[in-house]
Formats: structure tokens, sequence, C-alpha cells
């Protein structure tokens, strides 16, 4: 990374699935991206819980001594739906104020192999970006090629002229964790002009916030 700004990331948010899939390489790869994390005093930012992919990442993190903070919904607190938090935790009211609250602590996101929750807070994060809400790199840790009919389509989307080739350089990609945190580190964001003219609602501290009631 010679001659390449390198961003200070001390936070870094994962998003991934409850469960741990079929391969035995994305339990792996999820514990392997954790030691990572830990061995470069990076602190966890997750969605709560114990289940899956998130458990093991974050167990990882922990064992590292480093800080891990989950954010969870109260409704899944109910009955120990997703198992106990790895670290400290906050209780939201909702999906979309964790996911607020999460763009806010964190200095960059990964995104593992998941279903639609792990996509859905992938994309939030990306629209929000190309909408200059945010300027924090995000990236996929490709598994095993887990990624690739998602990094396909949106490669094609570019073609088709939906998205254009400046926002398609927001979502990162690489197949090693060591490979993924040195590209997020070296990410320089580039805003839409246009876009970049876009001004959201100021917090107290005069500072750019989320209003909470925006839907995209």
């Amino acid at each position: 990374m010679e001659g390449v700004l390198v961003r200070k990331i001390k936070k870094i948010c994962v998003f991934c699935g409850a469960n741990s899939g079929k391969d035995v390489a994305f339990v792996n790869a999820a514990f392997h991206l954790g030691e990572v994390l830990g061995k470069r005093k990076i602190d966890l930012v997750y969605g709560g819980g114990k289940l899956g992919l998130i458990g093991c990442v974050s167990t990882a993190v922990a064992q590292h001594e480093r800080q891990v903070l989950g954010i969870i919904p109260s409704a899944f607190t109910i009955n120990n739906l997703v198992g106990e938090t790895c670290g400290k935790e906050i209780k939201v009211a909702t999906m979309q104020e964790r996911l607020v609250m999460m763009m806010e602590l964190s200095d960059a996101f990964i995104a593992l192999p998941g279903g639609f929750g792990t996509l859905e807070e992938l994309f939030q994060m990306i629209s929000w970006a190309q909408l200059n809400i945010h300027n924090k790199p995000i990236g996929v840790l490709n598994i095993n090629g887990f990624f690739n009919g998602l990094l396909s389509f949106v490669d094609h989307a570019v073609k088709q002229e939906f998205i254009t080739p400046r926002a398609r350089k927001i979502l990162i990609s690489a197949t090693t964790a060591d490979e993924l945190v040195d590209k997020l580190q070296a990410f320089r964001f580039e805003p839409d002009p246009a876009l970049s003219k876009l001004k959201w609602s100021p917090s107290s501290s005069q500072k750019e916030k989320l209003d909470l009631t925006l839907r995209l």
C-alpha cells in the first residue's frame, strides 16, 4: 500500500447471516475475519446475538480483546431469539434505528454471506453513500464466489445505465479478509456532483445526521 493514502479505521460494522450456511468455508472465513480485525486492533459493530456467521465474527473479535458492540431491536431479545450478544449491547426500537446507529458508529462496512436481511443492510449503506449521507467504505467478502452473481448483476445494471460507473466504485469486493480491509483503508470517496448538493437534517451537534423518518 506504499504511496496510497490510508484511511484510519477503528470500528467496522459487519453484516452477515444468522445461519452458518451450507459451506464450512463460510464459518472458517467468518472466524478468520474476526481474527484479522482483532489483530489489526479494529473494534466490531454488529447486529447483536450469537447465531450463525455473526456469532463466529463477534466471538473471534472478543477473543482478541477488542470491543464488540451489538445493536439489536428489542423485539429480537424476546425469548432469546438470536442468542446472547457478545460484548456490549444497545437496544433500539426499530430496524431502521439500528441501521442508522450502525452507520453513525462505524468507520466502514463489510458484508459476509447472508440472506435478505444482509442484502438489505448492504444496499441501504450503498444507497446512503450514493446520496452523500455518508462517505464510508463498503465491501463484500466474496467467500468461494458467494457474491459472484450479485457483483455480476451490479455490473449489468451499470451496462444498462441504471448505476453510474462512479456509483459502482462504492461497492468493494475481495476474496480474503486482509485484502478487503486493505481496500477499505485505501478507499477514496468520489461523490456525485449533483447528489453531493443534497442537504440532510443536521443534528444538535451541527453534524450531518440522517433523519430517522427517511425512507429510500
